[in-house]
C-alpha cells in the first residue's frame, strides 16, 4: 500500500486584484510506499512545505487529489496515522519537556499510566530523558527539534511528515537526529522529510524527488540516483586499465585479471545542483 499518493496535485496562491496567481505546485504525482524514507528535495520555494501542508488538508488543492492510506486528504480520519514535524515548530517554553509531551498526549485523548508510560518510552527514544524536567526556554535548538519528534510520535503514527527537521542544528545534532530517523525507520515507521541539507537526505533516504517551480524534476532510488552510468571504472592487477573495450584483453595478454568493473558515484548534492541547472525555469523563491 502506498502510505502517500497525489494525483496532478496543484495549488494555486491569488496575489490579489489584477495581479494573478501564484503557482506553488503544478500537477505533482508522489507516492511514498509504506516503511519507506522519501526525501523531497528543493530550494527555497519549489513546493516543498505547500506540498506537505496539502497532504496534511492545512491548505485547499486547487486541482487534483491526495491520500494517506488510501484515504483521501480532505476527510479528517486521514490525519490520525500522521505525526507532523513543522519546519518552525512553537512550544510553550514556560513548560518543560515531560509536561509538553503531557499537554501533546491530552490532545490525543491519553491519560493516567499510559500517557506517562508513553512520555517516557517517547523522552529515552529521542534521548531527552535527562532533560525530562527542564524547560524548553532553557533547551538547545537539536533538543528543541527533537521534542518536537516526540510529540509528532506522541500517538504512534504510521506516518511521519518532517519539514526540515535539522534547520538550525548544529553538526552533532543533526546528526543525533539522522539517527532518530533510522530508528523509526527500523520500527517500520513511513517518512517523508522536505530538507536542504542533501549529505544527510543521502545518509537516510530509499527515494528522493526533486521539486524546481513546483515541478518534479528528478525522482528515483538514492543509490540509482547518484550512480554515475556514463563512466566505468576498472581495478586490475598488475597492469592499470587502458580503455573498456581493450582492457579484459590487455589484461589477459599480460597474465593479470580484471578484479571489479563498477560505476562510480557521485553526490547527492552534485545530482541536486545538476537538474536545477537542466531545468532552464531556474530556481524558486516562494515555499
Amino acid at each position: 500500500m502506498d502510505a502517500i499518493r497525489t494525483e496532478n496535485l496543484t495549488k494555486k496562491y491569488a496575489l490579489g486584484w489584477r495581479r494573478g496567481k501564484l503557482l506553488a505546485l503544478e500537477r505533482l504525482n508522489l507516492r511514498v510506499r509504506e516503511g519507506e524514507v522519501y526525501g523531497l528535495l528543493g530550494p527555497n520555494g519549489s513546493g516543498k512545505s505547500t506540498t506537505l501542508k496539502l497532504i496534511l488538508g492545512l491548505i485547499t488543492r486547487t486541482e487534483g487529489n491526495a491520500w494517506i492510506f488510501d484515504v483521501p486528504c480532505d476527510k479528517v480520519e486521514s490525519r490520525l496515522r500522521v505525526g507532523f514535524l513543522p519546519e518552525n515548530p512553537y512550544f510553550y517554553r514556560y513548560l518543560t519537556g515531560a509536561e509538553t509531551l503531557e499537554f501533546y498526549g491530552r490532545l490525543c485523548e491519553m491519560k493516567g499510566a499510559a500517557l506517562r508510560r508513553r512520555i517516557d518510552e517517547l523522552l529515552e527514544l529521542v534521548g531527552l530523558a535527562k532533560a525530562r524536567d527542564r524547560r524548553l526556554a532553557g533547551y538547545s535548538k537539536g533538543m528543541l527539534q527533537r521534542i518536537g519528534l516526540a510529540q509528532a510520535l506522541m500517538h504512534d503514527p504510521q506516518l511521519l511528515l518532517l519539514d526540515e527537521p535539522t534547520a538550525g542544528v548544529d553538526p552533532i545534532g543533526s546528526r543525533d537526529i539522522r539517527d532518530l530517523i533510522l530508528r523509526l525507520k527500523a520500527m517500520g515507521k513511513t517518512v517523508l522529510l522536505c530538507s536542504h541539507l542533501l549529505a544527510q537526505v543521502q545518509d537516510v533516504c530509499d527515494r528522493i524527488g526533486v521539486l524546481n517551480l513546483g515541478q518534479m524534476i528528478l525522482e528515483g532510488h538514492v543509490n540509482t540516483l547518484i550512480s554515475d552510468q556514463r563512466r566505468l571504472s576498472f581495478t586490475v592487477q598488475d597492469l592499470p586499465a587502458d580503455g573498456r573495450a581493450r582492457v579484459e584483453e590487455a589484461v589477459r595478454a599480460a597474465g593479470g585479471r580484471v578484479v571489479a568493473v563498477e560505476h562510480p558515484q557521485t553526490t547527492l548534492e552534485s545530482l541536486f545542483l545538476d537538474a536545477l541547472r537542466k531545468d532552464r525555469r531556474g530556481m524558486g523563491h516562494h515555499d
